[in-house]
């Protein structure tokens, strides 16, 4: 566990096709159920400081017992962290999360500790944010705000993978 987010609760990973990218965690990983979204609904965006709310980010999440493997494809030209990460040439894990249900202290100790905001965001699960201060070149940290919302998306996510049997691999609807 962090001392300044919390537990590490997902890696992000960044690639440039989403449906290849869940088909290798499926077949070779064995990783799934996926819930796809094409276009994640955000409210709110803003990428180092300026404002940005038309960014198109496809995701799809699954989990490997505690931890959730988030995949993001970014199909728009938005600046973001997403795009800086492939333009640098990387693809693959990009941030690690945690989802602290105390977001706003968490935010403000890591500001103090000498963390910038990247990008941020909002959405009907709740705020997002993207740390700068790279321990690893590429890798970032990002907090999710745990909303009852996005509790429950995750819970459901995380309690799909119990047991799959690999059935329905690929699920457009969050679990309910």
């Amino acid at each position: 566990m962090s001392r300044l987010f919390g537990d590490f609760r997902q890696i992000g990973i960044v690639v440039r096709d989403i449906d290849t990218a869940m088909k290798h965690w499926i077949e070779v990983c064995g990783i799934g159920p996926w819930f796809y979204v094409d276009k994640l609904p955000v409210t709110e965006f803003s990428y180092r400081g300026s404002r940005h709310d038309e960014i198109h980010i496809s995701i799809a999440l699954a989990n490997s017992g505690d931890v959730q493997l988030e995949l993001i494809q970014q199909r728009c030209d938005t600046p973001s962290m997403y795009r800086d990460f492939l333009e640098a040439g990387h693809e693959g894990m990009q941030h690690w999360s945690s989802w602290p249900q105390d977001y706003d202290a968490r935010l403000e100790r890591a500001l103090s500790n000498g963390y910038e905001i990247g990008q941020q965001g909002d959405s009907p699960r709740g705020r997002f944010v993207y740390l700068w201060n790279e321990g690893h070149p590429g890798t970032v940290i990002e907090m999710a705000d745990m909303t009852v919302e996005r509790e429950a998306i995750f819970n459901g996510i995380k309690d799909a993978a119990v047991g799959w049997n690999g059935e329905d691999p690929v699920r457009t609807q969050w679990p309910s």
